[in-house]
């Protein structure tokens, strides 16, 4: 029997894993020679152990910043490991309704895609549209490709530099190795305490209100429970909040 048909055979038995298949990319191998211990002293910095987790990420567009929140397996609440800035920004506080608008998505969405030969260095896909925004946005052209990524250029995205979007993008493989399926990103125009959402509507005008105030309690569930509930999307495109017992 030749090698190769050795070698296939093998890979049939055991294909290779997520992270390895991550892994066989040039960038994503050098990201990791370069900040995997870094992230290890994240970890120890909070008093966690570096794998075997859930990642949560949010972001705040106001702030412009975004966070990697990480639950292990074996804990309750999710715990802020690191916070990144935005690199640059385009549009302004408001959600996503049409292609061309330049505004980065407001809602709850997952990660849908890994990208380790983008042309921003490295990105990972956010869901946007989901179920909310295809009742709200332009039924022909609501917009997509929205990722975060390296770089600092933005029609919609979020650029967290090429050295952030390394950390990040490990944090989301890893996890995704884990088993988790399902990576959460919240997007939010800002912090939407009572405190922030006057801000914003002070600043930015009640053009938003209602989808804002509708946006609030997920933020709130989250600020208070430091646990992640299920969300869902009404028939009118409105969210609402599931609470489980003892949640994520």
């Amino acid at each position: 029997m030749k090698v190769p048909v050795i070698i296939a055979i093998a890979l049939m038995v055991h294909p290779p894993s997520f992270k390895e298949q991550q892994l066989s990319k040039p960038r994503v191998k050098d990201a990791y020679a370069e900040k995997e211990n870094v992230i290890r002293g994240y970890f120890a910095s909070k008093d966690l152990v570096y794998g075997d987790f859930q990642l949560f990420i949010r972001a705040f567009k106001r702030e412009r910043l975004l966070e990697a929140w990480i639950r292990p397996k074996n804990a309750r609440r999710f715990t802020l490991l690191k916070t990144f800035p935005f690199c640059t920004s385009s549009g302004k506080p408001g959600p996503k309704r049409k292609e061309g608008d330049l505004q980065i998505p407001e809602g709850v969405y997952h990660l849908n895609h890994f990208n380790p030969e983008s042309n921003f260095h490295l990105s990972l896909g956010v869901s946007y549209p989901n179920a909310s925004d295809k009742i709200f946005s332009d039924k022909k052209a609501p917009g997509g490709a929205i990722y975060i990524h390296g770089n600092c250029v933005s029609i919609g995205c979020i650029p967290v530099t090429d050295d952030g979007i390394k950390e990040l993008y490990i944090l989301a493989v890893e996890a995704k190795n884990d088993g988790q399926q399902k990576i959460p990103i919240h997007i939010f125009p800002g912090r939407l305490d009572d405190a922030g959402l006057q801000t914003l509507l002070s600043e930015s005008g009640t053009e938003h209100a209602s989808f804002w105030t509708n946006l609030k309690p997920i933020f709130e569930d989250f600020e208070r429970s430091g646990t992640l509930s299920d969300v869902v999307v009404d028939a009118k495109g409105l969210y609402s909040v599931v609470r489980t017992e003892g949640g994520q």
